[in-house]
């Protein structure tokens, strides 16, 4: 399951193909119709008959992907989109035990609901807040409400799996000698972060069972922030849809073509986005076969 066997697979199947792979390489524009390169060995320049750019969004800026195609792009009159973090976690205000204390920790299973949406899964509690694939899914939703109201009210349910009367038959019995933490774990099937979760609310625990079951199954956080691009699994914002034509070819750039996160789509995550960005690459890469093909039939 690592990367690197892939990489050795694509790199000797391309080579079995007549591809010419250049490193150390970096793109600098265009200057009077040609691509200008930055090379170990000096300023390179490129007359292709077509091109295919796939410079990924603006994620990770430390690992190459920034963004800074942006304002090329710009200059010769492509729309791209602001960037913006997608599948991002979220700030929440942990009082510092509770972060002391749990920060790498779990919490499964969970059902996690913003508005009409529920997603089922895992989201990991660290320092500042909330990250992981449940809370990824619901990101779009969440970033936009924190950047247009300043917060966002996330309720999760600790046990999606039981019902709300389940649940509150479960905590009518009694405590006996336990604490109320390990009461928790056992009556209701809590983690030991799941019950910190439950303190984290202002007030005393809910008396009586059906109060407290509610409780269980509808903990509302305050999502204060939204992490930036720099720890974003990826991005939102990128070459508008309506820049490109049904081949993924710039409109403003006849024979240019992008494909993956240089598109303005907010991509899920995971093998998920390595499928669309893939898929999107075979788009451009017929459409540059039908680019061709179209100006040898008009000889342009």
């Amino acid at each position: 399951m690592k990367a690197s066997p892939l990489l050795r697979a694509w790199l000797g199947r391309l080579a079995e193909l007549g591809v010419e792979v250049r490193t150390r390489s970096r793109w600098a524009g265009r200057r009077d119709g040609g691509w200008v390169f930055d090379t170990p060995q000096g300023e390179r320049v490129e007359r292709p008959d077509a091109v295919v750019l796939a410079l990924g969004g603006a994620s990770w800026p430390r690992l190459g992907s920034d963004g800074g195609w942006r304002e090329r792009l710009e200059a010769e009159g492509v729309d791209v989109a602001p960037f913006r973090p997608s599948n991002v976690g979220f700030d929440v205000a942990w009082s510092e035990v509770f972060a002391e204390r749990f920060a790498g920790q779990p919490l499964k299973p969970v059902a996690l609901t913003f508005g009409e949406t529920t997603v089922r899964g895992e989201t990991m509690v660290t320092r500042y807040g909330l990250e992981g694939g449940a809370i990824y899914a619901l990101s779009a939703p969440l970033r936009d409400a924190v950047e247009r109201d300043g917060s966002a009210t996330l309720t999760v349910d600790l046990r999606p799996d039981l019902t709300i009367e389940a649940l509150a038959g479960r905590l009518a019995k009694s405590r006996g000698k336990d604490s109320v933490s390990n009461w928790l774990r056992k009556a209701a099937g809590l983690s030991p972060v799941g019950v910190g979760l439950l303190r984290e609310i202002p007030g005393e625990l809910p008396a009586g069972a059906d109060k407290l079951a509610r409780r269980i199954k509808a903990v509302r956080l305050t999502l204060t922030g939204v992490q930036g691009l720099a720890r974003a699994i990826s991005s939102a914002g990128g070459v508008r849809l309506d820049a490109v034509d049904e081949r993924l070819m710039l409109k403003a750039l006849p024979g240019v073509f992008v494909a993956g996160e240089m598109l303005d789509w907010e991509a899920p995550t995971g093998g998920y986005l390595l499928q669309a960005s893939m898929a999107s690459g075979v788009v451009a890469a017929e459409g540059v076969l039908d680019w061709l093909a179209e100006d040898a039939r008009t000889g342009t």
